[in-house]
This record gives C-alpha cells, sequence and structure tokens, in this order.
C-alpha cells in the first residue's frame, strides 16, 4: 500500500515492530541457544507475518550473566551469537524483506567484565578510571537504601572497601553519567551502528542514567521499605526516586536526536522508561528528544472496558502535547505472557486476541513479542532450568517463563528451533505441538492466521485513517470507538452486545449475526 504512505511522515510513527529475543528466536549451529544467522533465516516469517521492522535484543560480547544486557563490548557480536559479519548480512537480508531494523541499546550499566570496569578495580579508589562508574567510601556498610531491581541491596564491596552501585545485578555496574567519557563513549557506539545500517535504538532503562548527585536515602514511609524499580514505586505508590528520572537524562537524548538526525531522517530510537505519570513519559518524546516512548500503561491495564478507555485518552492527550505518536504492547521479555495474565487457556487465548486486534487499530506504532502470533503462554519453567538472575538472587519466580524458545516445526522439541534433537537453554514444553508456525500456518481459526489477517488488515487504513479517536459509549463493559472510517469494539463484558451497523471486516473470534461474543473485539467499516 506505499500509494497510502505519506513520505512527510516517519515509518516508525505507525509501524508494526516484532520484538526477538536472541537466544530463543532460531538457532543455526544446534548449540540450543538462538543466534543471528538463525534470525536471519527466519526474516521470511516476519515478512509474511506483516511486521515493519524487528527489534532484537542485546547480541553484543558479553558473560550473560544478564542474557546480555550486561555488555563487555559494545562494538562486537558475542561469539554466542554469531560474528559481526553476521550482523551485517541481518541488517542487509532485512532491508531486501523491506524489514527495518532496531538494535538493543544498554546505557545505564556495563558488564562488570567491560574493560573500563577491569580497568577500575584495578586502579583503585580515586582514580580516573574508578570515576566512570559510581564508586563510593562507606566504613558502616552500602552508601545508601537503595534495592537492586533483582533484589537485595544495589551495592557491591570490593577488596579495597569501596562499594559500586548496581541498580540491577552485581555484575552490571551503573555508569556514572556525569562523566565526559560516558556520553562520548555512547555516542561514538550510536555512531558505529548507524553505519552499519541499523534503523534505530530500543534504549534500555532509558530513565535510568542519571541518579541524584548526592546518592542520598530514598525517603519511605515510616516502617516501609524502599522500593527497587520504577514499576514497584508506581503500585505501592512511592513519589520518591532519587534514582530514577532525573532531569539531566533529557541532555542526554537532545545529543543523540542530533546524531540520529545527521545519520538520516529514516533513524529513530525507543525508550524503555517506566515512569510514574504518563506526563513524564511523555518528556523522553519531546521533539528534539528521542522518537518514541514505551506505553506501560496499556500493558499494566487489567481486563476492563473503562480501564483500556482511560489509557487511551491520557495517552493520546499526552503524546499529543509534544507531537509524538503513541505505542502500545502487551508483551515482552520481561513480563508474562499475555494470554496468561488474561486468565490462561481458551479465556485468556480469547482476551490476548482480542487485546491485540484492539491495539493494533490505534494510532501510533504496536510492539508484538515474539511467540504472542502463535498463542503462547507464560511457561511454569521447573527450579533447575530457571536462569533470570532476579530468581538467582531471591528464589522467586522471574522471566524465564516468557523467554522460552519458540516452535517452528515437527512433533517434538526442539521443534525445529535449530538443527538436532536436543532440547534448547530452557526446555520446550511437551504440547507444543500444535502450536508450531508450521502447524498453525494455513488454518483459519488459528492465532497465526489471526495475526497475518490483522497485520495485513492494518496497512490498509495505518497511514490514512488519521489519528483522531472517538470514544463511543455501547455501555460500561464495551470498549468501542471510531478511527476515521473504522469502529471498533471491544466486549469485556459477560454477555454478547450487538454491533453498530457497518461491514464488519475482522474479529479476533466467532462474530456472526450481528452480535459480538463476549472476549471478543471486531472491526467494522
Amino acid at each position: 500500500m506505499a500509494d497510502l504512505i505519506d513520505p512527510n511522515v516517519h515509518w516508525w510513527r505507525n509501524a508494526v515492530v516484532y520484538q526477538i529475543y536472541v537466544r530463543s528466536f532460531a538457532d543455526s549451529d544446534g548449540d540450543g541457544i538462538g543466534d543471528l544467522p538463525g534470525i536471519t533465516s527466519r526474516l521470511p516469517h516476519l515478512a509474511d507475518l506483516g511486521v515493519d521492522a524487528l527489534w532484537i535484543t542485546p547480541f553484543y560480547t558479553s558473560p550473560q550473566h544478564d542474557h546480555g544486557y550486561d555488555v563487555a563490548d559494545y562494538r562486537d557480536v558475542d561469539p554466542l551469537f554469531g560474528q559481526l559479519s553476521d550482523a551485517d548480512d541481518l541488517i542487509a537480508r532485512a532491508h531486501d524483506l523491506d524489514l527495518h531494523v532496531v538494535v538493543d541499546l544498554v546505557p545505564n550499566h556495563t558488564s562488570d567484565e567491560h574493560v573500563w570496569f577491569q580497568a577500575a578495580l584495578a586502579a583503585g579508589p580515586g582514580s580516573p578510571e574508578r570515576a566512570r562508574y559510581l564508586f563510593r567510601d562507606s566504613p558502616d556498610g552500602p552508601p545508601n537504601n537503595w534495592k537492586s531491581v533483582f533484589g537485595g541491596p544495589a551495592w557491591t564491596q570490593v577488596d579495597d572497601g569501596q562499594w559500586y552501585l548496581h541498580l540491577f545485578d552485581s555484575s552490571q555496574p551503573d555508569l556514572d553519567w556525569r562523566n565526559p567519557e560516558v556520553p562520548a563513549m555512547f555516542e561514538d557506539v550510536l555512531r558505529f551502528w548507524l553505519d552499519r545500517g541499523v534503523d534505530g535504538f530500543r534504549v534500555d532503562v532509558a530513565h535510568g542514567l542519571f541518579k541524584e548527585a548526592s546518592l542520598r536515602d530514598q525517603v519511605v514511609e515510616a516502617g516501609g521499605t524502599p522500593a527497587s524499580s520504577a514499576h514497584e514505586m508506581v503500585e505501592r505508590t512511592i513519589s520518591d526516586e532519587p534514582m530514577w528520572d532525573q532531569p539531566e537524562v533529557h541532555d542526554v537524548y537532545r545529543s543523540w536526536n542530533t546524531i540520529l538526525d545527521e545519520a538520516g531522517a529514516d533513524r529513530m530510537a525507543v525508550a524503555e522508561a517506566w515512569t510514574q505519570t504518563i506526563e513524564s513519559m511523555t518528556a523522553f518524546i519531546r521533539p528534539d528528544e528521542l522518537d518514541q516512548t514505551f506505553n506501560f500503561a496499556w500493558l499494566l491495564a487489567e481486563w476492563s472496558a473503562e480501564a483500556f478507555a482511560d489509557v487511551i485518552t491520557d495517552t493520546l492527550a499526552a503524546v499529543e502535547g509534544v507531537g509524538a505518536a503513541p505505542t502500545w504492547v502487551l508483551s515482552n521479555h520481561d513480563v508474562v505472557r499475555h494470554v496468561t495474565r488474561y486468565g490462561g487457556g481458551v479465556q485468556g487465548l480469547a482476551r490476548a486476541r482480542a487485546a491485540t486486534l484492539t491495539m493494533l487499530a490505534l494510532p501510533g506504532s504496536s510492539y508484538l513479542y515474539q511467540g504472542e502470533e502463535l498463542g503462547l503462554e507464560q511457561v511454569d519453567v521447573a527450579p533447575e532450568d530457571r536462569q533470570d538472575p532476579s530468581y538467582l538472587r531471591t528464589g522467586e519466580v522471574g522471566r524465564d517463563g516468557c523467554r522460552v524458545p519458540i516452535p517452528w516445526s515437527g512433533t517434538e522439541a526442539p521443534y525445529a528451533f535449530g538443527p538436532g534433537s536436543t532440547q534448547p537453554w530452557i526446555p520446550q514444553p511437551a504440547d507444543w505441538a500444535p502450536l508450531t508456525v508450521e502447524a498453525q500456518a494455513g488454518d483459519p481459526a488459528s492465532t497465526l492466521e489471526f495475526y497475518r489477517d490483522a497485520l495485513r488488515a492494518r496497512r490498509e487504513f495505518a497511514w490514512s485513517a488519521g489519528e483522531e479517536v472517538e470514544l463511543i459509549d455501547l455501555g460500561t463493559d464495551v470498549l468501542a470507538f471510531r478511527r476515521g472510517p473504522l469502529t471498533v469494539v471491544l466486549n469485556c463484558g459477560t454477555t454478547p452486545v450487538e454491533l453498530p451497523e457497518g461491514e464488519l471486516l475482522l474479529a479476533s473470534g466467532p462474530a456472526d449475526g450481528g452480535t459480538l461474543p463476549v472476549d471478543t473485539a471486531a472491526w467494522l467499516r
């Protein structure tokens, strides 16, 4: 539908972006771990699915304590995933298929095996090498009361007595962004990957680069405990966050905006910014900063027409104020898959498909997570197979269940995830044979074909339907809205509802006779 594309509108404003968790997408060499050649071999699946871009989680040199989010070298590929030429081949093949490539950037922290941190340990207190990180003296225990997102104190003591800050795992020391060497290094990293042809960056922990310079204690109510993440602060209504969302971070993104613009008008960046309000979220996407930020409010909303309506209204009002486009997402590598969040089983899948169809009708970009097009649920991974550092630190079930490698074909594991017959790095369930790409392809009732149909229909209006959304009152349990020629109805109630007049274009489940069943969404024209 190239004739519908406005050349003055950037590609990402209405894109569907498919997230690839590199370890779990496709394995080319039989070691049970996904890699870059594996991704390249499966790019036709994404083209057939109908997405516009792929976002790849970190594939850089790393000891893999946090599965790539602990980076030891930002300018190379970890041998586990291939080599630099494999990244070049992937980018070129994706572009041949008209797919844009977004890569993950991890600027809040490095690996403790990064050459800078190793130099900091060797150089000792007061050295320029230590000044790249947040080392502090504190003879009586950790320098403040901050908690790691992965559990436990956010400080680790080294042999000479100093402590270093790590808001995540102890193998991920936080950088000091007030040291000019740090922003300079990342500007070079941006240029390195832009020169290799990437179309954009997903910025990990975009709200976390700067901490209050004093590194003071977090203020908590009497008898309370410090919160360990911005998400937890929101849930517990803790407003004091000296470790997150400091105003200086926006100067970084203004400088990155210039670098991206110099590389070409088609380059972009999207922030992972867990902030306390939708207004603070949109500060990251002012015209001279980043292009998009993840809208986690849609992901966090309960199954409720009212909750969804509130997110739509608040989001569109907020992004309009800065001239940006919204984003929508239901699952990623850090959260429980939305089929399971919505109840699992038949009901969970019906709700997941309905929420997806509703999301895809909204203006802005939609981000999909690998495997959701197959209807995958969260897997109950056996304790001996869990590898998430948050689980290893706390003993609480972490994120492994949404990271199980996806099934491609066959009747038993590894379902053509890679050559050979051995289970991948996280074992796949024995009952996944009906969920493979091969099993679902061509079945009009399958979730895979539903996604293909929905993405095909979306392309017919995404660039032409405009950005205005008008909510329609069809009852308290029904979310309904118009966007240009499209009317969208989502039934969150307990009884079927009458559909408004119009041609039924697509439904997430059976919708015959002018009525919409429960846990179902429909598009009408």
